[in-house]
């Protein structure tokens, strides 16, 4: 991505996270995903961001982000 694109998308996803938890209270935090490259996980080489609304409780244990956040996904 451009330095254009990137400020662009870091700018959108700011505008999610505030609709986000301006129309839902039981979200109260938020995971930023982005895998950049073969070694980080990313299979399609294209730009995206996953914005994943978290709630209190969602997971018995949050630490680890991302990672943990699908863990029937997660292989590690």
């Amino acid at each position: 991505m451009s330095s254009d694109e990137r400020s662009d998308a870091f700018e959108l996803a700011e505008q999610l996270r505030e609709k986000l938890l301006s129309e839902d209270p039981s979200v109260v935090g938020l995971n930023l995903g982005i895998n950049c490259g073969q070694a980080a996980g990313q299979t399609i080489m294209h730009a995206h961001i996953h914005l994943i609304p978290r709630r209190d409780g969602d997971l018995l244990d949050p630490r680890g982000g991302v990672r943990g956040v699908i863990p029937d996904k997660m292989k590690y």
